[in-house]
């Protein structure tokens, strides 16, 4: 009834969104009054990193499993990429396997350390959060303000005028 749900978007694409929102009538509804109302808004950029049996999904950043160089990048059929590290210490070779979707960072022949970076992180954005109020104002109450501010007004008007009035008198009384 309150809750409105959007997406998944594409966050280049929609950094900002706007929604109507329908004020409810007060005269036909006798559950709405003339208030503030707190409007609260939350909104998830992103998905998820790691699936429920704790494996990494396509949408993260892999790391290296070893120090060394990038000895061979081979491009799988099905997508994705099996990267050898050569240790330059021992010889010792270890393939970690990316799968499709994320873009390689490291190339042929590039030393590496543990735990660097081998494809670009996806996750940009995050959660972010805002609120605000909506106040529902009678239009009677707004006319009668606006009344009393052109009452204000023209008595400030009246006044001055009237001053300027009693000084020309002032001033011809002097002049006797």
């Amino acid at each position: 009834k309150n809750i409105l749900v959007i997406g998944p978007v594409p966050g280049k694409k929609y950094s900002e969104i706007s929604f109507p929102i329908l004020s409810p009538d007060p005269a036909s509804n006798k559950d709405a009054h003339f208030l503030k109302y707190p409007i609260y808004v939350g909104g998830n950029r992103g998905r998820g990193q790691i699936y429920p049996d704790g494996n990494k999904s396509n949408n993260t950043v892999y790391n290296a499993t070893a120090t060394g160089i990038v000895s061979k990048i081979i491009r799988k059929e099905k997508g994705g990429y099996e990267i050898t590290i050569t240790d330059t210490l021992d010889g010792h070779q270890v393939v970690d396997i990316i799968p499709p979707g994320p873009e390689l960072l490291v190339s042929e022949g590039e030393s590496i350390k543990l735990d660097q970076p081998l494809t670009i992180n996806p996750n940009v954005g995050g959660f972010g959060q805002g609120d605000a109020e909506i106040v529902l104002q009678d239009p009677l109450r707004v006319q009668g303000l606006l009344f009393f501010l052109a009452s204000i007004v023209f008595a400030q008007i009246f006044l001055v005028l009237k001053k300027k009035q009693f000084e020309k008198v002032q001033v011809s009384e002097m002049n006797f």
